[in-house]
């Protein structure tokens, strides 16, 4: 058995196990390892039957309570359920402890011992239950109870009992002694080994051990992504332009700048004349616009393959998804009208029939100065590009290297641009980008307003629904954030699935729908059309609308639970409102009493400059403030946020810097299995993208 095993090769998972897996994204059993627990709970304190009853705010909370088994257990038998019931007396107090198809516990609680029961409260009525309880020595659990206890990402049929104990079986058969990082990069940083991280990452020791677990595996994220970048770099720096591209002066370009019903801002100017000159220099393009959400890198992007046309040369743009390539197709497509350009622009996504792909295809090969624009089908081994001169990826974060690489290969070694609108300090941004130059955008269009902010707590939902219906009666529509898909175990926190229910109850006059990862990707697609066309006049969702189509007549957005979310997300997902002309509201519920949770949603409330944000998230950040507001999805790292772990972005970039300087092609003895990792690393970012 090996990493590349599937995750049926443990025994005990059967083939509707399996697929309960696949839903979490395991499919291998090197998958399972890196399905990393998403927090940890310590079990909570013992208490009596009379200390349980007398708290108010227990109900649907986990508890221990210790007591004398007196009597012993009822079982009823209801057609097909048994229930076995026993009461824990104090005094005259009684609690009830109830269990489903457990009549065995009748035979196995004996009178006269004393026992720990760890369960959910319910409270019904005057009545208060603890269901379904575990049950403990008392001395056992003592010493259980300063332990950390993993919670994993789940799925309806997934418990935490099943994940665990697959990934006990994994760490027991395969062997992860040999470490790829050099003995001194460990020592010189204070890296635990390996084999130790993965242990102590699922299982820890105690905090200490869980520290360390993190620390080492946040490190090898962020090496091996620095390192293929670097590769990747190294491969291409030297390669000459071999694309000849018409003089700059009274372009196209330059005539429909001077046509457009706005002015672009000096930021876009300046980045549009940095990809130009790039065009024409006598080495490949690799260049990053970043700029803040709603700064217009859109239109940069146009114009830049827009020059690329007028030289008798192809470009194609990759979208995160469908919606958002669909979008970029239809305003091309209407620019190029407006201002009479005879330039194709060409579609190309997953969803499309075989007969639209056929004739995309054609097309592609048909036209050389085409625009094309699509999703990953772009990258397919069938498509084939006739003069691809420029590759512009959008939210580049969420392809990664590789995939930017494959694109690249499409063509005659064309130039690279990517775009992001993830804020990034400029430090960081250098050290994630190194591979890229660096445009910055940060300028907003004056004609964009400001959107109105405010942080409330949760009894403030009644007066936000209000408020969502008075905009909806102006023809307005509205997203609300989750960060659950669906209700978990260990975790209270609003889901999507529950919550558009209850919002639907709430706006019964509406037409409230629901979006989240989990989805099939024709549906999130045909759900965003139904929103953009105002079919639908709330949208619950989880963070999956973060790079999303723009729908301008959007004008609310309603973020549960805002303190789970990294500022900078935040900010990411204010941008989706605030598209069109109306004025528009961010509202973030808080549903926390700390400090700290205040301050940093205050940053918010005062401020949409999302580069301002992302240096305050940085300094707010404290040592291990690591779980519940990572920066979810942000260049797809599993455990490590740029914001929180910076220290050890910078250690880890270092390493990769002296490393390269002494063996670029890493082929020396003590670098090999770097090496394998990094292609290892590679080949999974390919897989990821469902290459």
């Amino acid at each position: 058995m090996d990493i590349q095993s599937p995750v049926s090769a443990l025994k005990g998972i059967g083939a509707k196990t399996e697929q309960l897996f696949h839903k979490v994204g395991v499919y291998t059993i090197g998958d399972i390892l890196l399905h990393y627990p998403r927090d940890y709970e310590k079990l909570p304190p013992l208490r009596t039957v009379g200390e349980l009853l007398a708290s108010q705010t227990m109900d649907g909370k986990t508890a221990a309570v210790t007591g004398r088994v007196e009597r012993v257990p009822l079982v009823k038998n209801n057609g097909r359920t048994s229930v076995t019931s026993l009461q824990l007396k104090e005094g005259n107090l009684s609690l009830s402890l109830v269990w489903f198809h457990m009549p065995y516990l009748k035979n196995s609680l004996k009178q006269g011992e004393h026992y720990v029961f760890l369960g959910k409260i319910s409270k019904k009525g005057n009545r208060i239950s603890l269901d379904q309880p575990q049950i403990l020595a008392p001395e056992a659990y003592m010493q259980m109870q300063n332990s950390l206890w993993p919670c994993y990402g789940l799925t309806q049929g997934l418990s935490k009992n099943t994940v665990s104990k697959a990934i006990k079986a994994s760490l027991e058969q395969l062997d992860l002694s040999k470490d790829y990082l050099p003995e001194d990069v460990r020592q010189r940083h204070c890296l635990a080994e390996y084999n130790f991280a993965l242990a102590n990452i699922h299982f820890p020791q105690d905090e200490a051990s869980l520290n360390a677990a993190r620390k080492r595996l946040v490190f090898d994220e962020f090496f091996q992504f620095i390192l293929a970048a670097q590769l990747q770099k190294k491969q291409m720096e030297q390669v000459k332009n071999e694309f000849v591209f018409c003089p700059m002066e009274d372009s196209l370009v330059d005539q429909v700048i001077g046509k457009l019903p706005y002015q672009l801002t000096n930021a876009q100017l300046r980045a549009l004349w940095e990809v130009r000159q790039n065009l024409r220099a006598s080495v490949i393009m690799q260049r990053l616009i970043q700029g803040d959400v709603g700064s217009g890198k859109t239109i940069v992007a146009f114009l830049a393959m827009l020059d690329c046309a007028q030289s008798g040369c192809q470009s194609a743009l990759m979208a995160p998804t469908e919606v958002l390539a669909r979008q970029h197709y239809e305003n091309f497509c209407r620019m190029c009208q407006k201002y009479e350009l005879k330039i194709p622009v060409i579609l190309l996504t997953g969803s499309m029939t075989q007969k639209e792909k056929r004739q995309a295809y054609d097309r592609i090969q048909l036209y050389s100065k085409a625009m094309v624009i699509g999703t990953h089908a772009l990258i397919q081994e069938r498509t084939i590009f006739d003069n691809l001169a420029l590759v512009i990826t959008d939210e580049q974060h969420r392809f990664g290297v590789k995939q930017r690489e494959h694109l690249y290969q499409k063509g005659s070694q064309p130039h690279i641009l990517v775009m992001s609108a993830t804020p990034i300090p400029r430090t960081l941004a250098i050290i994630i980008y190194g591979d890229l130059d660096i445009s910055v955008i940060d300028e907003v269009p004056a004609r964009r307003l400001p959107i109105k902010n405010c942080v409330v707590g949760a009894k403030f939902r009644p007066k936000s629904y209000e408020f969502i219906r008075e905009e909806a009666a102006k023809g307005r529509q509205a997203y609300v954030i989750c960060p659950l898909v669906e209700a978990s175990e260990g975790l209270k926190a609003e889901n999507v699935m529950e919550y558009a229910k209850k919002l639907q109850q709430e706006l019964p006059e509406l037409t409230v729908s629901c979006l989240h990862g989990k989805m099939k990707g024709a549906l999130k697609n045909q759900i965003m059309e139904e929103f953009a066309a105002n079919r639908i006049q709330v949208l619950v969702s989880t963070t999956v609308i973060e790079v999303g189509v723009d729908v301008p007549n959007a004008t609310v957005i309603m973020i549960e639970d805002a303190q789970r979310f990294g500022l900078a997300q935040l900010h990411q997902l204010r941008g989706r409102v605030g598209r069109g002309d109306a004025q528009s509201y961010c509202i973030m519920v808080n549903t926390s009493d700390g400090e700290n949770a205040r301050k940093r949603l205050d940053i918010l409330n005062q401020s949409n400059d999302g580069f301002f944000i992302a240096s305050q998230d940085l300094k707010l950040r404290g040592p291990g403030d690591f779980f519940g507001i990572r920066q979810s999805g942000l260049l797809e790292f599993k455990l490590g946020d740029i914001y929180q772990d910076s220290s050890i972005l910078k250690a880890a970039a270092e390493e990769a810097r002296k490393i390269l300087e002494e063996d670029p092609k890493l082929i020396s003895p003590p670098y090999q299995p770097v090496r394998r990792k990094v292609f290892q690393y590679l080949d999974q970012c390919m897989e990821t993208a469902n290459l």
